[in-house]
């Protein structure tokens, strides 16, 4: 098989079976792991007794997201690489659908899959990621109607949740970065492979049932907000040169501005500003600059497209 599996998982003992059988009843032969971030909740000893077929490797303590599946893309040693969240299941042909997708193409970086939820798989909860000039990531199709994402499009970037990658392109980015230990780091992975003229794409034939925030516990609460908060400002100086920010500030300054707002009105908005401070903090560091994706004149072309979809996106929000 040239793909390999990679299922990060922090306390879902509740949800690996499932996943697991859904993986197997698709493509017995597909190679797995199973990266377990320092459970306390009987995963790694559930694994060792029901599914002993199964990689698993233990680490000692929660490490996060990226962590985790970069540990697990090292293990690998197939062409692509599949990263696929433990609150999922996975429908027929999900394995050889994304293959294929992004076989066509030696540009295609990765391919997102047609994310569905799970107590009702008639609406989607991710069609592929889009990155606006607000500095807002959003799931492409959240709340709406499956029929309507039938078509295999250019996106942002792929939701990591349910995702396929070309493996030596994720070693030659540094793969997925671990200063964000969790949320956006797929915005960011997607975003460094745009600039250096890759592509990603959605493919609506490799369907996953999705619960959604199995290890947050929540779409919104204090964790999530003051990680995605961060990230948001990371993503930004990591991968725009100062001329580009310097562009899209008046549109920053608004998106930020819009979200403390709607934080606010969560009861989360000092949450949301610690985020954001920390994000500033975070992007001027050692890490930070080591990390920053460096300005080459051979990518310029590459700088524009993204551009205008930054600001494209910002009216594809209430649209796509």
């Amino acid at each position: 098989m040239s793909a390999t599996i990679i299922i990060p998982n922090y306390n879902g003992v509740h949800y690996l079976d499932e996943c697991l059988k859904s993986v197997f009843e698709d493509n017995k032969i597909t190679p797995v792991i199973v990266v377990d971030n320092g459970s306390t909740d009987g995963s790694v000893e559930f694994l060792a007794t029901h599914h002993s077929h199964v990689k698993t490797i233990t680490l000692s303590e929660n490490t996060g997201f990226c962590h985790a599946v970069n540990i697990g893309i090292k293990q690998a040693d197939t062409e692509y690489v599949i990263l696929l969240n433990n609150d999922t299941i996975i429908r027929p042909g999900f394995t050889n659908a994304l293959v294929n997708a992004i076989s066509k193409d030696k540009h295609i970086f990765s391919v997102s899959a047609k994310m569905l939820d799970m107590k009702n798989p008639e609406i989607i909860d991710n069609a592929g990621d889009l990155y606006n000039a607000l500095g807002w990531a959003y799931s492409r199709g959240k709340g709406k109607n499956n029929s309507r994402y039938q078509k295999e499009i250019p996106i942002f970037s792929a939701c990591a949740g349910a995702a396929i990658y070309r493996r030596e392109v994720v070693e030659a980015l540094w793969y997925f970065n671990e200063a964000h230990f969790a949320y956006l780091e797929d915005v960011d992975i997607g975003y460094a492979a745009r600039i250096r003229g890759y592509k990603n794409i959605f493919c609506p034939g490799a369907e996953v049932l999705h619960i959604g925030s199995a290890a947050s516990g929540s779409r919104y609460n204090e964790l999530k907000t003051d990680l995605a908060s961060r990230n948001s400002v990371y993503i930004i100086f990591k991968n725009m040169p100062v001329l580009q920010i310097i562009l899209n500030l008046p549109f920053l300054i608004l998106g930020l501005f819009i979200k403390f707002i709607f934080f606010c009105l969560k009861g989360m908005g000092g949450r949301y500003l610690r985020g954001l401070a920390r994000g500033l903090k975070m992007s001027f560091c050692k890490h930070a600059r080591e990390r920053k994706v460096r300005f080459l004149w051979k990518n310029l072309r590459y700088y524009l497209i993204v551009q205008w979809e930054l600001w494209l996106n910002m009216f594809r929000l209430f649209i796509i």
